[in-house]
């Protein structure tokens, strides 16, 4: 294990130790609920990218939240019925399909479920603990539960007294592989782009020889099952001679349908051609009552042949039609997708992969027209990859669509991140909400509580007590609530009859949905402690949750309460690879949270999911993001604090009874700025802009380390506690703890490990802190700003000129835009920074000269033919024309030829030894020219450096000091003795000897080789 992982390990166990969690939740007792849901996970499979970040997520809010005075519980839960259990069950039991279950044995398989559901129960918790995702796991809703099944029951029986449930005879999505039927939103989870083959079939018209009616298909292996061709009533259809046949079509699609010459020979309104009656392709299926024509309302002319092939069982549409015009209903498909026996050539097989075949017999039989392979969003099974099949089948529906005003309403009251969710993605799906297809034919999941009686009764009973009093027959206390348990139980009917109960189960997103009534056993349980759980202020999922969890909490609230059961959703952004790539096992581009955690540890992992970007968008992620994370923020947090840790130990300061001193405008500035991001970083965090509150915080760590402690080393290393020193002290205690504080949400382990060691608490049992803006001082803000950014010019232009920062320099010129920063003030810092022994404020003339280019994409249209002629005399004027063009604006070439600044391209061209570099509103000038004194400088600056890493190789405190023996050359020597101030001055020295000594080092510097000694 890593380091990272193991000084994470030691604050769990501080946290396990001191059940810090729960502390935090009872230390807000009293205060106002902040009411968090957890989305529950299926145990059965491993905790992947997405998962870190939701967990992340949902963690930073809880703790954040907590500290900023709210009492948040935080309850876990898990998933447990549902296909994705039974498919991961038939793989264990190298079984497939119902056939083979049932053989098994349904008991046997169900108790296999439920010991399937917890596989991997051990590995979440260990990842969950590890990424510091504070839940409660040890009290969680579990799905599977009897007290959580009553209450989906006490639902379910509400809708069902309501006349919202009922049984109905509908063309459904379906599962073929899974062999049951899905709802409008799982269908939603899982389209794909995939090519198949369309047709364009030849119905003969009956009474003729040669005259077709074209009938399109986007699924050709629905024609066998063909019973009528529809016809919009007001579209206009013509009769087309094209060789030794005739074609009925819509006359739109004509010219796009027949290639070479044509013949039209009739034309018509759809209406007129209602009864027709033809001759189908397929004669496989005997029809009473069809092969005809009849009118639709949505066939168009935009694509096909405006004649549309109607297959009862197989779309909404063609079940609609064929109902309506009493039409005979076929079905030629098994439960398995597998054509029955009597259509001959292709019986057993999977329909979907006979398009091919369907084509051929078509054409073998002069019925095909046309075949074309176009590309589609065709839906597949969200569970096992299946592509689903449209089957006309009974079911049972909540009536979803009587409360669908209901739900566009209190969707209107969430405040959902990203905004344009609510309109968009969630809204428009629930523009388009169809009745909720709540059966399952399967076995493991929770049973739907409804019996039925022949004589046409139903009976829902909503808790287990009424079970009791309803059964014929004792019913055990422990009465297990699943299959096929409770389908021995039956019910007496007011008829005298015993009432069987309907052998589905239901669709496990009714499971999830109920999770804010089922995780507190609503209506049996405690009441009040629901009420102060309900609503949630926010639910944080994944945005394909959006058609998931996010829609059947709403809908089963709606249906309840008639209430929205939470008030705003983060709906997260899928984590892609470095490539953009969406991660997978198979594609070998999956990352493991876990590893990563063990490598990096779990706050560079949050810090990275937190920071790279908005958690709504798609991220680009990768081990490498982690590192960084941990490298710029991780480390730099935590080598400000092991600064100050050392020199605090060496002089025994005590950040509450020391603190004091006379501060430096460096502690006013860090100050003003810790309290200019708290301030912030609250603004952001109450917009749940947690990306740009990362940002902040990442920003002003990089100040701390690398300006405020950097700058204030020299005041640490001095001896004694001067009043300076204790000030410089002082303040990076405060700024320390206020950072810990500010972090605690976003990295929770480095923030507890900082706080504890400065403060002896847990960070996370303290309020988030607020700004004070009294402290707050935006003049010197504005000022030590400039004076960095003129420090990173300088930097630029040493890099630039190739000159190392040891090697001091003459002169540098600042010329800055703004005139109320006071540069003069810091002159001294600039010098120090910028290894330069003098800094001018002032423009000089002969620094620099400007030259002049057209740019033509803003004064070309303008200029039109005389570009040549203008572009020629800016060539020729003068250094105070231009001048005079950047205090005016304007420039003045003929009588009628002005330009603006927007017009002209102006480069500073700066003089010899100097190396010009510009940010915003600042200009410097560095002097490049090197004189022997300021080469001799640089050389002892070198030496310094050499000596400063010998004293680390040799570890030596940094307090100590030591004996320093240099040899070398005459020449070196002097140029060391002249220096000897500045040795003194950086290295912590008692004498220094310009003599050799015998466990010398042996280094070179520049062209010269000494031996340095250390004693």
């Amino acid at each position: 294990m890593k380091k990272a992982a193991v000084k994470e390990q030691d604050i769990r166990e501080y946290w396990q130790a001191n059940d810090t969690f729960h502390a935090s939740v009872r230390n807000r007792e009293g205060k106002k609920p902040y009411v968090f849901y957890e989305g529950p996970p299926t145990a059965n499979g491993m905790p992947h990218a997405g998962h870190a970040l939701g967990r992340t997520i949902k963690d930073f809010i809880a703790r954040y939240k907590t500290m900023d005075g709210y009492q948040v519980k935080r309850k876990a839960g898990w998933d447990t019925h549902g296909l994705p259990v039974e498919l991961e069950v038939e793989k264990q039991l190298k079984i497939s399909g119902k056939e083979q279950i049932e053989t098994y044995g349904i008991e046997r398989f169900i108790e296999k479920c439920k010991e399937s559901v917890f596989t991997y129960e051990r590995e979440w918790k260990q990842f969950t603990e590890a990424l510091g995702y504070w839940v409660d796991m040890e009290d969680p809703y579990i799905t599977l539960d009897n007290s959580y099944i009553e209450s989906v029951w006490y639902i379910l029986s509400h809708i069902h007294r309501e006349g919202l449930l009922y049984k109905g005879h509908r063309v459904v999505p379906y599962c073929p592989h899974c062999e049951t039927s899905l709802s409008s939103h799982e269908v939603a989870q899982g389209y794909k782009d995939v090519s198949d083959l369309s047709a364009t079939a030849k119905f003969l018209v009956r009474g003729t020889t040669d005259e077709y009616l074209l009938g399109w298909t986007t699924t050709p292996w629905t024609l066998p099952a063909n019973v009528a061709i529809a016809v919009h009533p007001e579209l206009t259809y013509v009769t087309i001679r094209q060789g030794n046949e005739k074609y009925i079509v819509a006359e739109e699609l004509a010219k796009t349908l027949f290639k070479g010459d044509f013949e039209v020979l009739a034309s018509r309104k759809g209406k007129d051609l209602a009864g027709f009656r033809y001759e189908a392709p397929f004669s496989y299926v005997k029809i009473n009552k069809g092969h005809q024509v009849v009118l639709a309302d949505f066939v168009t002319d935009q694509n096909g042949t405006g004649l549309v092939h109607i297959a009862p069982a197989y779309g909404e549409d063609d079940y609609r039609v064929v109902k309506d015009n009493g039409l005979d209903f076929v079905h030629i498909v098994d439960g398995k997708g597998r054509y029955t026996e009597e259509i001959t050539p292709l019986a057993d097989r999977f329909v979907k992969d006979c398009d091919v075949d369907i084509i051929k017999l078509l054409a073998e039989q002069n019925r095909l027209f046309h075949k074309e392979k176009y590309t589609h969003s065709y839906p597949h099974c969200w569970r096992c990859d299946s592509p689903l099949l449209y089957y006309a089948m009974e079911g049972w529906f909540i009536r979803m669509t009587d409360v669908k005003e209901k739900m566009q309403e209190n969707n209107q009251q969430v405040e959902w991140h990203p905004g344009h969710m609510q309109q968009g993605r969630f809204g428009k799906f629930l523009d388009n909400m169809v009745d909720w297809n709540i059966g399952r034919n399967r076995y493991w999941g929770t049973p739907l509580n409804v019996w039925t009686c022949k004589c046409g009764k139903e009976k829902a009973p909503g808790s287990i007590a009424e079970l009791m009093q309803e059964a014929i027959g004792p019913v055990p206390e422990d009465v297990e609530l699943h299959k096929p348990y409770i389908d021995q139980i039956q019910l007496r009917c007011e008829c005298g009859d015993a009432m069987q109960r309907t052998s589905e189960v239901i669709d496990v997103w009714f499971d999830s949905g109920s999770m804010p009534f089922a995780q507190y056993h609503y209506p049996f349980g405690d009441k009040k402690l629901f009420e102060s759980q309900y609503p949630a202020d926010v639910v944080i999922e994944g945005v394909d949750q959006t058609r998931g969890w996010f829609y059947s909490l709403l809908a089963v609230s709606t249906l309840v309460t008639g209430k929205t059961p939470y008030k705003r959703v983060l709906s997260l952004g899928h984590i892609l690879d470095e490539n953009g790539q969406k991660m997978s096992k198979s594609k070998g581009n999956a990352l493991n949270p876990t590893e990563l955690m063990e490598t990096y540890g779990a706050d560079a992992l949050r810090w990275a999911l937190l920071s790279d970007s908005a958690p709504w968008n798609n991220k680009r992620f990768s081990e490498r993001t982690v590192a960084q994370a941990k490298s710029k923020m991780i480390d730099t947090f935590s080598n400000v604090f092991s600064f100050y840790q050392l020199y605090q130990q060496i002089d025994q300061f005590n950040g509450e009874r020391d603190s004091g001193g006379v501060q430096s405008t460096l502690d006013e500035w860090i100050l003003s700025r810790l309290h200019n991001v708290t301030k912030q970083v609250n603004d952001y965090l109450e917009q749940y802009d947690i990306t740009n509150a990362a940002r902040e915080l990442g920003a002003f760590l990089d100040e701390l380390s690398n300006w405020y402690v950097r700058r204030s080393r020299q005041r640490f290393w001095s001896s004694g506690m001067t009043e300076d020193k204790r000030a410089a002290f002082s303040t990076l205690y405060e700024v320390l703890k206020k950072t810990a504080q500010l972090l605690a949400p976003f990295t929770p382990y480095i923030a507890e490990d900082v706080y504890l060691q400065l403060t002896g608490s847990s960070v996370h049992l303290t309020d988030y802190p607020k700004p004070d803006s009294g402290v707050i001082n935006t003049q010197l803000e504005k000022d030590m700003r400039t004076v960095r950014q003129v420090v990173e010019l300088t930097r630029a232009a040493r890099n630039a000129a190739r000159i190392k920062t040891k090697q001091p320099l003459s002169t540098l010129y600042v010329m800055t835009e703004e005139e109320s920063v006071n540069l003069g003030a810091y002159l001294t810092t600039i010098k120090e920074e910028t290894n330069v022994k003098e800094i001018v404020l002032e423009e000089k003339e002969g620094l620099f000269i400007y030259t002049a280019k057209l740019d033509f994409a803003a004064a070309g249209p303008k200029l039109g033919k005389r570009v040549g002629e203008v572009k020629k005399a800016l060539s020729q004027v003068s250094q105070e024309q231009l001048g005079d063009l950047l205090k005016t604006g304007m420039l003045i070439i003929t009588e009628d030829i002005k330009l603006t600044t927007k017009e002209v391209l102006l480069e500073k061209v700066p003089s010899d030894h100097l190396e010009l570099s510009e940010g915003s509103g600042i200009t410097v000038l560095l002097d490049t020219k090197l004189t022997v004194e300021l080469k001799e400088e640089g050389f002892v600056r070198e030496v310094i450096r050499e000596v400063q890493t010998y004293r680390k190789e040799l570890d030596l405190p940094v307090e100590k000091r030591v004996n320093l023996y240099i040899d070398a050359s005459s020449s070196v020597l002097d140029i060391l003795k002249n220096h000897e101030d500045m040795l003194h001055q950086n290295l912590v020295l008692q004498n220094i000897y310009y003599e050799k000594q015998k466990a010398a080092k042996a280094v070179q510097v520049e062209e010269e080789k000494l031996q340095i000694g250390i004693v």
